[in-house]
C-alpha cells in the first residue's frame, strides 16, 4: 500500500483543497477530499478527483472506492459516476454512511 496526497494551493500558498488516497493492490482508496468552504464551487474537487482518477488508472488500477456520509458529498460522487454499494442508516444517528465505488476499466 503506498499513500496518494495531493493538493491546491492559493496565492499565498496556502492550501485550500486536498485529497489523501491510498493505492492497495488493484484500487485506490479514497480517504478523505477536502475542499476549504470558503474555495467551494470553483472546482477544485472535481480537478483533484479526476487527478486521482488519472494516476489510479496509470498505476492500472481496476475501481476507486471511498466514502461519505449523507451530510457530505453523496451527490458530487454520482455526478462523477461513481456507484453507490451500500448504504448503513443512522451512522451517524440521523444521518447514512455510503459507500462508493467507480470502474476504472
Amino acid at each position: 500500500m503506498r499513500n496518494l496526497i495531493l493538493n491546491i494551493k492559493n496565492e499565498a500558498g496556502e492550501i485550500v483543497a486536498g485529497v489523501l488516497s491510498t493505492l492497495c493492490w488493484n484500487w485506490l482508496e479514497l480517504d478523505i477530499l477536502w475542499v476549504d468552504s470558503d474555495q467551494r464551487h470553483r472546482g477544485y474537487g472535481s480537478q483533484l478527483l479526476l487527478e486521482v482518477e488519472r494516476i489510479a488508472r496509470e498505476k492500472s488500477c481496476d475501481f476507486m472506492m471511498l466514502n461519505t456520509f449523507s451530510y457530505q458529498a453523496p451527490e458530487f460522487y454520482k455526478k462523477h459516476g461513481y456507484q453507490l454499494i451500500t448504504t448503513i442508516e443512522n451512522a451517524p444517528t440521523g444521518h447514512c454512511h455510503y459507500y462508493f465505488k467507480k470502474d476504472l476499466n
